[in-house]
């Protein structure tokens, strides 16, 4: 028998507790208790277990809020922050070493100092989540945070009550609740938190709101990390798997119910064959949803009446004709995956981010022409995806910016919890998961280690100068450039003597391969030679 799932009611955290919260949270960093490693990996322990024991709470949250489906929760959130807990354990010690700058970095005549770079954490931070993974999206986030020594309060989305609600008995009754706090809310709390004096803030959502954030943050010159969004798009060209690309995309729109930052906003096609990627988008939708999309125990739903009423906005002002989908419940707040011919860049389906399970073909005569478009809509999207040849995908590559990119699929650049992801641009500042995710809330401080026997080395430095000192040091630290003044390579002796002498390898390892390689086939042709003599 099933165990009953209980779900406190959503509420609001107190407005005149949140400094002592936030002050709370900065004063357990000053202890430097969060210093230590072990400490570190306790509490990376705990929230994977934490994780585990609340998954009954969790899936119900999640169900509850988004109409998320237990396989849909597993794949995506929850099993997602557990590899992310288990990843930083794994490597936390590597993460968190020093790292001894050598050269090329550090001249040989000052390797006396012992250069080196320390991982230390930023302080106390800030971490603001957004609805659409209202689980992941805050917990991967922390593990980072947990991982580099940051003490942190959580903001999860008000849109997710349930699955805020979770969060905060979670993280407060399982972490140290003197490092790690959740304060929950709106925007009252949110401009709360914000007053507080944070040494980073990371915040995913929209645009809008991140520029927000980020002006506010500037004021105390407080650093961020904006996870946020953008128009995105797609190229098909007439040499791509035509199947295939309307599988992937499809798939990239229906999941959570295509409110998914990463997925695509408008498919640019070759007009030659849009016919034919219609007709395998509508197979596609049959094969993944057999008795239609509503009857689907596996499709999400919209996370609420206004997100709902803007999406059906953009279909309800389209000039384009709808070629798959369109079916809508308000009731339900269902909106089925839908397809849409345009043929303007000012339609309403390519005016904003759908962030819906909604999206536009729009068809073009030459990659050139797809590219022009891409650039004017959105100059730096957060994903972009291509389905052509390798010369057609290289070219998309090289001449369109975005966050992250994926060939012949949709968003699988950011399906793997360990890669960086990230935005550039408009569409976000700063990256995390894998290694990012500590390295975004560390601070790379560099430390120099003089000897005391080392001061007869450095008398050049100090007053009065000697115009002598300065020349000695200026010819044993001087590096002489390879090029002219045009920028071209000067191939002198140095040049020659480099190339003949390390085998045309690049750099002392290059070449020492190559001596290597030739040695070992010296002694395999004398070994050769032995074996016919005997």
């Amino acid at each position: 028998m099933a165990t009953k799932v209980t779900i406190t009611p959503f509420e609001a955290t107190a407005l005149n507790i949140i400094p002592a919260l936030a002050s709370n949270a900065r004063g357990t960093f000053r202890t430097h208790k969060t210093k230590n490693l072990e400490w570190r990996l306790v509490q990376l322990r705990k929230l994977y277990w934490a994780v585990e024991d609340f998954k009954p709470q969790l899936l119900h949250a999640l169900a509850q809020d988004l109409h998320k489906s237990d396989y849909e929760s597993l794949l995506s959130e929850l099993d997602w922050v557990q590899k992310d807990c288990l990843f930083m354990i794994d490597n936390l010690a590597a993460f968190a070493k020093d790292e001894k700058l050598g050269a090329p970095h550090v001249p040989i005549t000052f390797s006396m100092m012992n250069f080196r770079i320390r991982k230390e954490p930023l302080g106390t931070v800030l971490i603001i989540g957004p609805y659409n993974y209202p689980i992941q999206l805050v917990l991967a986030p922390l593990v980072g945070a947990i991982g580099a020594g940051c003490t942190a309060v959580i903001k999860p989305s008000e849109l997710t009550p349930a699955s805020a609600m979770v969060l905060k008995e979670l993280i407060e009754t399982r972490l140290d609740n003197n490092a790690y706090l959740v304060v929950n809310g709106a925007i009252p709390e949110t401009n709360a938190l914000m007053n507080e004096k944070w040494d980073k803030v990371f915040f995913t959502g929209s645009a809008g709101v991140g520029t927000i954030i980020a002006k506010k943050a500037a004021e105390t010159l407080t650093p961020v990390c904006l996870e946020l969004g953008g128009k995105n798009p797609a190229f098909i060209t007439k040499n791509a798997n035509l199947a295939l690309a309307a599988k992937r995309l499809l798939w990239g729109k229906t999941q959570n119910s295509g409110q998914v930052c990463m997925s695509q906003n408008y498919i640019l096609i070759d007009s030659a064959v849009v016919k034919t990627f219609i007709e395998f988008l509508k197979a596609a939708e049959k094969e993944m949803f057999p008795n239609g999309a509503k009857a689907s125990p596996d499709l999400a739903r919209i996370v609420n009446q206004r997100h709902f009423h803007r999406i059906k906005k953009m279909l309800d002002e389209t000039k384009g004709e709808i070629v798959m989908g369109g079916q809508m419940d308000e009731s339900e707040l269902f909106i089925e995956p839908t397809a849409v011919l345009v043929n303007s860049t000012d339609d309403s389906m390519m005016a904003e981010e759908s962030f819906g399970p909604i999206f536009c073909i729009y068809p073009v005569h030459s990659l050139d022409q797809a590219l022009n478009i891409a650039s004017s809509v959105h100059r730096t999207p957060l994903s972009l995806f291509s389905f052509g040849s390798k010369a057609e995908n290289n070219r998309v590559l090289n001449e369109m910016t975005s966050g992250g990119a994926t060939i012949n699929d949709s968003y699988f650049h950011g399906s793997v919890n360990s890669v960086p992801f990230g935005g550039v641009g408009d569409s976000g500042s700063g990256a995390y998961r894998g290694k990012a995710s500590f390295d975004c809330f560390t601070h790379l401080r560099t430390v120099a280690e003089t000897p005391g026997w080392a001061e007869r080395f450095l008398s050049v430095r100090y007053m009065p100068y000697n115009i002598k000192d300065l020349k000695f040091l200026q010819k044993i630290t001087a590096v002489k450039p390879n090029f002219d003044r045009r920028g071209a390579i000067v191939k002198g002796f140095g040049y020659w003597a480099a190339l003949v002498f390390g085998l045309g390898g690049k750099g002392a390892k290059g070449a020492l391969l190559r001596w290597l390689l030739v040695l070992a086939s010296g002694y395999a042709l004398l070994a050769a030679k032995e074996a016919r003599r005997a």
